[in-house]
């Protein structure tokens, strides 16, 4: 169903691209968009146990591609680090392919906005965040990525150097 990765050598492990999902901050989530046009949006996201969480409006292009179509994609770039004499760069990223939905019961968006504000935020009090999210409750989705694969690469400079 998902493609082979053509450069193998460059394959990240599973491990290492669970552990850049999990350190990131941001990555550019992929939908399908208007007039079968791709539409891809910077978000700032978390990751848990085969699951990206992403928080919204409740309304918009974003949502309209969720509610048209539940397969996406997110990308996150770990490492991009120039070097002009060689014209390229180093880089390490993930790629993940999976389905997406509108978290509906607040249960859900609860436990979703608390591992977010957990991740961005893990000094505050438990009473400050919960201050914060119902502050923004009214406005606030959440939306649920679950991961059906994954593949991170690795510029092959860095690849050998391992």
């Amino acid at each position: 169903m998902f493609r082979e990765m053509r450069r193998k050598k460059q394959l990240l492990s599973n491990s290492e691209s669970i552990e850049i999902l999990t350190q990131a901050t941001s990555g550019v989530l992929g939908l399908s968009g208007d007039d079968e046009y791709p539409y891809s949006v910077p978000m700032s996201y978390v990751f848990d146990r085969n699951k990206i969480y992403f928080h919204s409006a409740k309304c918009g292009h974003k949502i309209d591609a969720v509610k048209k179509c539940h397969k996406a994609s997110f990308c996150v770039i770990a490492q991009d680090n120039i070097v002009p004499e060689k014209y390229t760069t180093y880089y390490k990223s993930v790629i993940v392919f999976g389905t997406i939905r509108i978290l509906e019961t607040e249960n859900e968006i609860k436990n979703a906005i608390e591992k977010l504000t957990v991740k961005y935020h893990p000094q505050a009090s438990k009473e400050g965040r919960d201050q914060t999210i119902m502050h923004e409750w009214k406005s606030l989705c959440m939306l649920e990525m679950t991961i059906e694969h994954i593949t991170g690469k690795a510029a092959i400079e860095i690849v050998k150097k391992q």
